[in-house]
């Protein structure tokens, strides 16, 4: 295979990794987030705030879907 190739490929892997690897769904409403944020400013709603709170909640969701996956197998 091409360096280039394996590098692009390798590359991939990592970013995949490190957005989507821990929990699919913090990354998923942080996306969201940040497009609502930028789609609100572009109206002039001030939305700075916004990603710090999600950022913040999906922290919890993500602990207690954690801790609810690991009762499950206890």
């Amino acid at each position: 295979m091409n360096t280039v190739v394996r590098l692009a490929v390798a590359v991939g892997r990592f970013v995949y990794g490190y957005i989507f690897g821990d929990d699919w769904l913090v990354a998923v409403v942080m996306i969201v987030a940040l497009v609502a944020t930028g789609l609100l400013l572009s109206v002039h709603v001030n939305a700075w705030w916004l990603v710090p709170v999600l950022a913040v909640a999906m922290t919890g969701v993500s602990l207690w879907r954690r801790r609810a996956a690991i009762a499950r197998t206890a």
